[in-house]
């Protein structure tokens, strides 16, 4: 699949949430987009050289679009959060290998700034769905558009919404069972998770949220820890960028 920097154009920008930013790029890469890719969004600022890494939330290919929901985490990301539509944006995509789609009855479980990702999978998995969806508070941002694809359980730091918990709490809470998860979210959530489908002999694919550089594989920036030899670097290592962002959850160490 094709990787491609192009300047791209902002089609709309919404505030989801405090601090929680929706927009849809008019893009021509939104036809190779699949489920738990991202693409490096750059910034305008020339003392600003690393491009942000942000996963795709939705892709319309009948519209050339993409969406992406981010949260304002530094400088680059408040300056994305003041574009408005007909601004140029400067974009590489569509990056990292994506979700697999298998299963008769999965968990899509997305934790925080991880929930984003997980629409389009929810759009496209034609099989028995459990959305479980973890969050600070009582700002769900995206939960709505997640309950026309499965059914939704919601778990809240506070206990305002939901479950007062994290997302296996909920799970637990309503007996939920699954042959198949999939999770995208920090990593103290992605270890729990790895942890449980273990022990219920489930299988499991995470994507691991990491700061990356050149998005590409070439930095090794962006390394974790694997259970077998990466090919590339000769040592116990996996670049997130490249052949992640997405893996098996026994493939790496968390």
């Amino acid at each position: 699949m094709a990787q491609k920097k192009e300047t791209a154009v902002v089609y709309s920008q919404e505030e989801l949430a405090p601090g929680i930013f929706s927009m849809w790029i008019v893009t021509d890469i939104a036809d190779e987009a699949r489920p738990g890719q991202f693409i490096s969004v750059y910034s305008q600022d020339g003392s600003r050289l690393l491009p942000r890494p942000i996963s795709i939330c939705e892709a319309d290919p009948d519209e050339g679009r993409l969406r992406i929901v981010y949260r304002i985490a530094g400088k680059g990301t408040d300056e994305f959060s003041k574009y408005v539509s007909g601004d140029p944006i400067d974009i590489m995509g569509p990056l990292g290998n994506g979700f697999p789609q298998e299963g008769e009855n999965v968990f899509l479980i997305g934790g925080g700034i991880g929930v984003p990702p997980m629409l389009e999978m929810a759009k496209q998995l034609n099989c028995e769905k459990q959305i479980i969806l973890g969050y600070r508070d009582e700002n769900l941002f995206l939960r709505d558009e997640f309950e026309a694809y499965g059914e939704v359980f919601v778990a809240t730091e506070d206990g305002s919404v939901g479950t007062k918990g994290n997302v296996l709490d909920a799970i637990r809470e309503q007996n939920l069972t699954a042959d198949v998860i999939y999770a995208c979210g920090p990593t103290p959530m992605l270890r729990a998770i790895k942890e449980y489908a273990a022990e219920k002999g489930i299988k499991c694919y995470i994507s691991l949220e990491e700061k990356m550089a050149c998005g590409i594989g070439a930095c090794l920036a962006c390394v974790c820890q694997s259970k077998d030899v990466d090919h590339h670097s000769n040592v116990h290592n996996k670049r997130i960028c490249k052949d992640g962002p997405v893996f098996l959850a026994e493939e790496v160490e968390l």
